[in-house]
């Protein structure tokens, strides 16, 4: 089982030729709305790539709760877990241009009422995975990792969205998944040594006996245990929309991890599956079935 505690939003998104500078107004060329927050994308994501998941977290009592779990309700995932709050639905307000980058402000709501209580509702057990982000209460976080500690579970931490004070937790996390600028924001956090990431990874695996996994966008990820050092490569593709690609990386990785996946072998599948996502617009609708997947692993653009 994948246990995901985390956040779950609605994604409100304006498309236009480019990101607006601070103060200025651009006419949009499209609106959408689709199911987003990090928590909800990495349990789509894995439930897509044939996980058997669980969801922890809470909704609002409005119009936008509907919407919010309509494709983890239609993609099978547990939602027993999540409860309904008096706060509004999260909400997410999405720009994005016509290369495919965006701008992103994350309204809480519910995901604040997502507290260490909640974790019972998890019910893990040994050989679970626990996945996790920093769009609930940080308090929630820790006691999820304790918990999975506690339960024989193996816990990964995705550091998205960056919060400085979660930096004195990250090695609580058997896996630790940051993109490159989070990572040189813990770097510099925790004042790790070195002259460049590669060693400043190093450094974090040998001095804690975690895993450090570091996005790169189209530069792939790369990986450091307490043994060893490799870089995975990501699919040369054209993006539309970038939105959630990390997402789909962290959930993919996770039911790679659960299949019983080599680390290497989790994070090629991982990093195939994210950028599969890039071509499609949306968070969610644009995450790949594993079927996808395998098709493009077997047969890669340009191989």
């Amino acid at each position: 089982m994948i246990v995901v505690v985390g956040s779950i939003n609605l994604d409100l998104i304006a498309r236009l030729e480019r990101l607006p500078a601070p103060g200025e107004t651009l006419q949009g060329s499209g609106f959408s709305t689709a199911p987003g927050g990090k928590g909800a994308n990495q349990a789509l994501a894995a439930a897509r790539a044939g996980a058997e998941v669980r969801m922890i977290g809470a909704v609002g009592k409005d119009a936008f709760a509907g919407g919010a779990l309509a494709l983890l309700k239609s993609g099978g995932v547990d939602l027993s877990g999540v409860a309904e709050s008096a706060a509004s639905t999260g909400t997410a307000l999405i720009l994005v241009d016509s290369d495919g980058e965006n701008m992103i402000a994350v309204v809480a709501g519910a995901n604040g009422a997502v507290l260490p209580g909640d974790i019972v509702k998890a019910r893990l057990a040994k050989g679970d995975i626990v996945l996790l982000q920093h769009e609930i209460p940080l308090e929630t976080v820790e006691a999820a990792l304790e918990a999975a500690r506690n339960a024989g579970a193996t816990s990964i931490l995705n550091t998205a969205p960056y919060r400085e004070e979660a930096v004195s937790f990250l090695a609580r996390a058997d896996y630790i998944l940051a993109n490159e600028t989070e990572f040189d924001l813990c770097s510099t956090a925790l004042g790790l040594a070195g002259e460049d990431r590669e060693a400043r990874m190093r450094a974090f695996a040998a001095g804690t006996g975690r895993t450090i996994i570091v996005t790169l966008g189209a530069g792939g990820v790369l990986a450091a245990t307490p043994d060893s050092f490799f870089a995975v490569p990501a699919l040369p593709v054209e993006p539309v929309d970038t939105v959630g690609a990390g997402d789909t990386f962290c959930g993919y990785l996770a039911a790679g991890l659960a299949a019983g996946l080599a680390l290497d072998e989790a994070l090629e599948r991982a990093a195939a599956a994210a950028s599969l996502s890039c071509l499609k617009q949306g968070a969610q609708p644009s995450i790949p079935l594993a079927a996808e997947v395998d098709a493009t692993l077997a047969s890669p653009p340009g191989g």
